[in-house]
């Protein structure tokens, strides 16, 4: 009790926490076994089956607890760093890392040692994210945007380690990882590597060890991320998966992607292809025992049929659902992914979705289409094709989580078999211009694991639109003086391509006699999916597809 009273009413810091909760208990004559942490009341749940191939994790799982190696607290979830670390650890011959940004020291720790043992270790970063914090100059600092300064704060109470509010040497070269794969000698590269200023975003979170085993996450390799903000007790980490999958086959096709951005490697030639620099990869799938694993890499050119591209992998991955579908996403602003949705739901499958709160309410955001809203931005336009949902959803709504956390999933389960996961928002950044990992499993143990995330998820999310973002839509549409976009056909009132008569199609603007019979041969070989799909019809084109997205169907 005096323990509990004590700490109740110290100061913040988390290492000062720690550092007394050890000294209380040294005065007290207690062993730290004998003596719980202090932490919520929380329900632990049995550990669920692993598929043999496809082991699934989440930092906030329930089922375990583990302590924090930074800021000195017992939580509960799996250390997602400790089990890339173990990862890099046990490779004999090679690791590859591609990550957006890598900030944690024990992960740059297992590196370093790697390669200086005589592994053969390769990173990849995002251009933004590949200067040491330690390298900027006071000027410098200054000149940060509001969330870039906070990530600088966060990163200097981390190597802080004596809390002196000045950072040594000794600090920077134990604690800035950038700077000990630097002084280790890891080579590495960034998406400015191919002579360009970068690519839309080096947005990958995987790495393969030993051309067998390979981690493919949700979460960049950062305290907020993974653990929680350095600089809140309460934070508990973004929400996030790693999956780590044993395949030499589906390591072939991470290693022909990381090999494709790498090139020549640092001081090589600019040889290194990002963003749609690279070929197109189609979607390819690897069976593993009973489950099966597609994997597509982003991005996908405009001149790709979406189709055949990894939203449209999504789209085609979405009408497999036959009962349910659940969304946990970071972001989710395509029009044609709320299409492809909307049509599942009208022939009776449930859908849920949880979207994080800095995006659900957004002018863009699909979230209000399937909430049956129409939200002006603030030049008053709406986006193009959007379509509020005529039947709106109340299943839609956003995760309750500590302040300054996000819901960073990007995953969709479907009939609670099929999980869509990896690193690719659904968005259309991440499908045109972003470097992005996107992988559907079939695997009724690996959806189990997502499942019980999604129901501690849903079990206390706000669903529905908040009192005040009503006020403030509501506003917004007033300012705009027009209640609701120009309607656009509804899904019952278009034509359906694959099934139109002739003369139906005829009907359509810019379709004539001889384009409405090639849209029927084409349609014979393979039936369309989506606007885009139509290019596969000569004599559409961009243009003329974009004309007809309000007047067909699928």
């Amino acid at each position: 009790m005096l323990l509990r009273l004590i700490l109740l009413k110290t100061p913040q810091s988390p290492r000062f926490l720690a550092l007394l909760r050890a000294l209380l208990l040294l005065t007290l004559g207690l062993s730290g076994s004998g003596c719980k942490e202090i932490q919520p009341i929380l329900h632990r749940l049995p550990p669920l089956p692993q598929d043999p191939f496809v082991a699934v994790y989440f930092n906030q799982n329930q089922v375990l607890e583990y302590p924090e190696p930074y800021r000195g607290i017992t939580r509960p979830g799996d250390n997602l760093e400790q089990l890339i670390v173990d990862t890099i650890t046990g490779a004999t011959s090679t690791v590859d890392v591609a990550v957006q940004e890598l900030q944690l020291p024990h992960i740059a720790q297992a590196l370093a040692l790697k390669h200086q043992a005589g592994v053969k270790v390769r990173v990849i970063l995002e251009n933004t994210y590949n200067q040491p914090l330690s390298e900027l100059t006071t000027q410098e600092v200054a000149r940060l945007d509001e969330r870039s300064k906070a990530r600088y704060e966060e990163w200097r109470h981390l190597i802080d380690r004596n809390e002196d509010g000045s950072l040594s040497p000794e600090e920077i070269a134990q604690g800035d990882a950038l700077v000990l794969l630097k002084n280790a000698g890891v080579p590495r590269i960034d998406d400015t590597a191919d002579g360009s200023k970068g690519s839309g975003l080096m947005h990958h979170k995987f790495a393969i060890a030993d051309g067998r085993t390979v981690i493919v996450t949700s979460a960049n390799f950062t305290t907020s991320d993974i653990h929680g903000d350095f600089l809140s007790d309460t934070s508990r980490g973004n929400p996030n998966n790693l999956l780590k999958i044993d395949s030499p086959e589906l390591a072939g096709l991470f290693q022909k992607e990381f090999n494709l951005m790498w090139g020549d490697g640092p001081g090589g030639n600019p040889d290194s292809l990002f963003g749609v620099q690279k070929p197109f990869r189609p979607k390819q799938s690897v069976n593993l025992g009973a489950s099966s694993v597609g994997v597509q890499f982003a991005p996908t050119g405009a001149r790709v049929p979406w189709a055949q591209s990894v939203n449209g992998a999504i789209a085609n991955t979405l009408n497999r659902a036959t009962q349910s579908v659940d969304l946990a996403l970071f972001v989710f602003s395509k029009q044609q992914l709320s299409d492809t949705l909307y049509a599942r739901h009208r022939t009776g499958v449930r859908v849920r979705a949880l979207i994080d709160s800095s995006f659900a309410y957004r002018s863009y955001s699909e979230g209000l289409d399937m909430m049956g809203v129409a939200l002006p931005n603030q030049n008053c336009q709406y986006d193009q094709g959007n379509q509020p949902w005529s039947t709106p959803l109340d299943t839609v709504g956003v995760p309750q989580l500590p302040p300054g956390d996000r819901l960073h999933h990007k995953f969709g389960l479907l009939d609670d078999r099929i999980v869509i996961t990896g690193s690719h928002n659904w968005s259309a950044a991440a499908n045109s211009r972003n470097d992005e990992t996107l992988l559907v499993i079939d695997s009724p143990l690996v959806a189990a694991h997502f499942k019980r995330e999604f129901e501690r998820l849903y079990s206390t999310a706000y669903l529905g639109l908040p009192t005040h973002q009503e006020a403030k839509i509501q506003q917004q549409i007033q300012q705009c003086g027009s209640p609701s976009p120009v309607p656009a056909l509804s899904p019952s009132a278009r034509i359906n391509v694959n099934r139109a008569t002739q003369q139906e199609l005829e009907e359509l603007p810019g379709i004539g006699p001889a384009l409405a019979a090639r849209i029927i041969a084409t349609r014979q070989q393979q039936p369309f999916t989506s606007v885009e799909d139509l290019q596969r019809v000569s004599g559409i084109g961009p243009t003329l597809s974009e004309r007809l997205r309000d007047r067909v169907t699928f």
